[in-house]
């Protein structure tokens, strides 16, 4: 006789067939999607995929908003700090799609995130990657970092 969450009838649901599925394995797998649709979203819209009327819609406004967030730095970094975060977005969402490299994939992805976030902090205030759950994604990256790796088939190391 099964056990079920309501006390059995039609809508209940089947405690040992929840119980099979490994929700540790899926909620990693959902975080590494979700990053990883995160920064190529972020790709596709300052390459103009979306639209030059939606998000950045080229990469001349990515390069000014990437002004904004580093409003702190000089002038002469802004274009190297906007390829390489586009570079390192666009590794970090294509080897988090593929699973390449996990750990290391989803430890630069938390610290690229949380300098993301620091600069957004310094730049607009605290409240603006709260607001954008930047500090969330990066710890969702880091939470990828730790996952056992009896489970993932790599060395439990980054």
């Amino acid at each position: 006789m099964e056990k079920t969450a309501t006390g059995g009838g039609v809508l209940g649901l089947r405690l040992n067939s929840l119980e099979r599925v490994d929700w540790q394995r899926w909620t990693a797998v959902y975080a590494r999607l979700a990053l990883s649709a995160a920064f190529l979203s972020g790709i596709a819209s300052r390459l103009g995929l979306y639209g030059k009327n939606e998000g950045y819609g080229n990469f001349a406004n990515f390069v000014k908003y990437t002004a904004e967030v580093n409003s702190f730095m000089p002038p002469s970094s802004i274009l190297f700090l906007a390829w390489a975060a586009t570079i390192a977005e666009l590794g970090f969402g294509v080897a988090l799609l593929f699973g390449i490299w996990q750990r290391w994939m989803a430890l630069g992805s938390a610290i690229l995130l949380l300098l993301f976030g620091i600069a957004m902090a310094i730049s607009f205030g605290i409240r603006s990657p709260l607001d954008y759950s930047v500090f969330s994604a990066s710890a969702a990256a880091l939470m990828l970092v730790f996952y056992p790796a009896s489970r993932s088939g790599e060395p439990s190391s980054p």
